[in-house]
């Protein structure tokens, strides 16, 4: 092994991408890998844990829901391996109650689906987040307060589904439907 790595091999950011969709990943690999990263990419959480064991990345992109564990859940492993890597959640179903936690989680940022390369770079690399954006300034609907509602007891409940739906006092086929859902925007 020399003294001087190759020239852009080592010195290349590691990004690890854990999305289930594989023509986001696609996409978004060829993008990053255009920005000077050098990109590993995993469809699960399971997966995504082992890549990040055999080479711990810099950065982290991970989708907030995906078969198996969600995003938060791999969060704080991914963590443990080096304290000072940067997670960005991103995910398509966005709510208060997953953003904030996804920050006490450690994650530097939350963003939501469609995003392209420059949202995620810039979402990586922003020193602070600001809460209090993701708080809307116009009241949201009450169908969209029922949804924010049922994400902080599935948080709280750690992605539980049956515990979710005990806590709401609901069928847990009803829930299912509810959160096959795409979120009402306001």
């Amino acid at each position: 092994m020399s003294e001087h790595p190759i020239e852009g091999e080592e010195q290349q950011p590691h990004l690890l991408l854990v999305d289930d969709d594989t023509t986001f990943t696609r996409v978004m690999m060829r993008a990053m890998t255009r920005r000077g990263f050098r990109v590993s990419c995993a469809s699960s959480a399971k997966e995504g844990l082992e890549l990040a064991l055999q080479d711990v990345p810099d950065y982290a992109v991970l989708d907030l829901k995906m078969e198996g564990d969600s995003g938060l859940v791999l969060l704080p492993k991914l963590l443990e391996l080096d304290s000072e890597m940067r997670v960005l959640i991103l995910t398509g179903y966005s709510s208060i109650a997953t953003a904030v936690e996804a920050i006490k989680r450690g994650a530097c940022n939350y963003l939501c689906k469609p995003a392209d390369a420059d949202d995620v770079l810039t979402a990586l690399l922003s020193e602070h987040v600001d809460l209090n954006s993701l708080v809307p300034d116009n009241p949201m609907s009450v169908d969209r307060l029922q949804w924010e509602h049922i994400q902080r007891v599935l948080s709280e409940n750690d992605g539980n589904i049956s515990a979710t739906a005990r806590a709401l006092g609901m069928h847990r086929r009803t829930l299912q439907r509810k959160l096959q859902k795409r979120p009402v925007r306001r």
